[in-house]
């Protein structure tokens, strides 16, 4: 497997697309298994794309693994092109069962347009964001935005403001986690001159933006029981590991040595947990 694949995309993706699922049987929906089962399959194959196109198409100066030589990478990414055409093809292929089951709605017509339009956008040039400063941006609202509403949507087949109340917030821990990302591979990213939202943004304007993310996401959820949705709660269990995240970078713009393990753990379990916390807050209901 590739370095850079990042599977951790993949676990990510599932669990927000669960928590998309879960929302309507809290609203009342019947939870309906084939769309869940047939949705996730379809997402989980879309993000795999997202990762593996990035990669079909790193510059050449870049290794794809540790002590490659110029014929590995090359069978390296023609395999990864292959798999990758292939989960675009399976994606569309569940997007079309889907619509003779008659499961398909309009809004979740134009999600998978969405997410097709995001992946490529990602990866492939002449635009790849991955390479303008717009990479991370795009992941978050993939992952956080445009995946959780697929699942909503599979199962309810109408939109509600619950779920907007949610995954608003939820694409900010996710933009704030991926920034994060960015804070420790910031030397190598150098070196090659990649155009990653940080080199983009400069530590100055991105330590900010950071915190302003962080207190972003906090201040929706804060304000959820002023709408009538109080059952988002439990998402400040995860208000602690926030705080340390936000302290950890201080710190380390600060001139502080930094502990990258600790920062990225802490800004996973923010975004993570909070997204696990309110899945099973859901299902429980």
């Amino acid at each position: 497997m590739l370095k850079l694949t990042r599977p951790l995309h993949l676990l990510l993706a599932a669990l927000t697309y669960t928590l998309g699922a879960s929302i309507p049987a809290y609203l009342g929906k019947p939870f309906q298994p084939l769309p869940f089962s047939l949705g996730l399959a379809g997402v989980l194959l879309a993000q795999l794309s997202m990762s593996l196109l990035a990669e079909v198409f790193r510059p050449h100066n870049e290794s794809l693994v540790e002590g490659e030589t110029p014929q590995q990478k090359e069978t390296l990414r023609n395999n990864a092109l292959y798999i990758s055409i292939a989960a675009l093809s399976s994606t569309a292929f569940i997007i079309y069962l889907l619509y003779i089951d008659q499961i398909l709605v309009l809004p979740s017509v134009i999600l998978y347009l969405s997410s097709f339009i995001l992946v490529l956008a990602y990866a492939l040039p002449p635009i790849r964001l991955l390479d303008r400063g717009f990479g991370e941006l795009t992941l978050a609202a993939h992952i956080a935005y445009i995946i959780p509403s697929i699942g909503f949507l599979l199962q309810a087949k109408e939109n509600h403001r619950l779920l907007a109340v949610i995954i608003i917030p939820l694409t900010a821990l996710a933009l704030a986690y991926f920034l994060v990302i960015n804070f420790t591979t910031f030397p190598t990213d150098q070196k090659y001159e990649r155009g990653t939202l940080l080199r983009r943004l400069t530590w100055e304007r991105a330590v900010p933006l950071h915190h302003s993310l962080i207190v972003f996401a906090y201040v929706i959820f804060a304000i959820a029981p002023s709408l009538g949705f109080s059952i988002l709660w439990p998402a400040f269990l995860t208000l602690p590991f926030a705080l340390l995240q936000v302290i950890l970078v201080r710190n380390i713009s600060l001139g502080a040595r930094p502990n990258w393990t600790l920062l990225t753990a802490t800004a996973l379990a923010v975004f993570g947990l909070t997204t696990y916390f309110l899945t099973l807050t859901f299902w429980l209901r």
